[in-house]
């Protein structure tokens, strides 16, 4: 079983890095970080940031909205596009079992989506390194988890959505609707229909929070704005049910267990299916 595992995620790691949207990817993330160190981030202040610690407010926050669209849209097609090419036939009928075929394209997805977004911080750590600045290492390996995290679990949904769809073109506008619902209905639709109708705060905040972009996105200010000034009252219920230490704890677990359920619950249904 191992050796069928780690051959699937060789195999593809080296197709996907051959593919031009990994080189897209990797220069948007790459390209991000240089732009913010060109542009003077790192001299300027904001709201008690400065250094290295505000070109990383600044990073999580694009890659906010552009990682899960990136990993979506460019994983979504994977599972139901191979189907409609014929290669699951030529997969299966080569002596991989089915569980390895999938959970190893799953990890070497992973992979390949996780190392530029890692890499692009290090070269931020790099560059205030040249610069003799301070570097917040606490800050850069709890915005390293974050993200990673919310890596997994776009990549689990986007499993779960091409395991579902009996087509790529159709798999991929569910992949959009869902983007789009998590960036907009949560936080506008949702809520505001919750304040009309008067819901007590924990009730908005605690429905809010079952959105993995809204988690990342507060943990995020959690990481440099331990007492989420930012946030405003909403922060009064957020440490009062979680504090600080444990609301980033669930940002950090929250996404991986939901990727994990989304991409177990993707297996089931690849496995029961029409393969063919």
């Amino acid at each position: 079983m191992r050796r069928p595992f780690a051959s699937t995620v060789r195999l593809d790691i080296a197709e996907l890095v051959r593919a031009r949207w990994f080189l897209v990817y990797s220069l948007v993330f790459g390209g991000i970080v240089v732009a913010l160190m060109g542009f003077g981030v790192t001299e300027s202040r904001v709201t008690g940031f400065t250094g290295l610690s505000r070109m990383m407010v600044v990073y999580i926050q694009l890659a906010m909205a552009i990682l899960p669209v990136f990993v979506l849209v460019t994983t979504v097609r994977s599972l139901v596009g191979e189907r409609e090419a014929g290669v699951v036939e030529y997969m299966l009928s080569l002596p991989v079992p089915l569980s390895a075929w999938y959970w190893g394209r799953l990890t070497a997805r992973f992979i390949t989506a996780a190392v530029p977004v890692v890499l692009a911080v290090v070269l931020a750590v790099g560059y205030g390194l040249m610069r003799a600045g301070d570097i917040p290492w606490v800050e850069l390996a709890a915005s390293i988890g974050l993200m990673v995290s919310l890596t997994w679990c776009f990549l689990g949904i986007a499993f779960l959505i091409s395991a579902l769809s009996r087509s790529a073109d159709v798999a991929q506008g569910i992949a959009l609707v869902v983007w789009l619902m998590l960036l907009v209905f949560m936080d506008l639709v949702l809520l505001g229909v919750m304040v009309r109708e008067h819901l007590p705060a924990e009730t908005a905040v605690m429905i809010a929070l079952a959105n993995p972009m809204q988690v990342f996105r507060t943990a995020a200010m959690v990481v440099f704005d331990p007492e989420l000034v930012l946030l405003g009252p909403s922060a009064w219920v957020i440490l009062d049910v979680f504090g600080a230490a444990g609301y980033l704890a669930w940002a950090l677990l929250y996404p991986v267990v939901l990727g994990t359920a989304a991409a177990v619950g993707g297996y089931l249904a690849f496995r029961r299916g029409d393969l063919v």
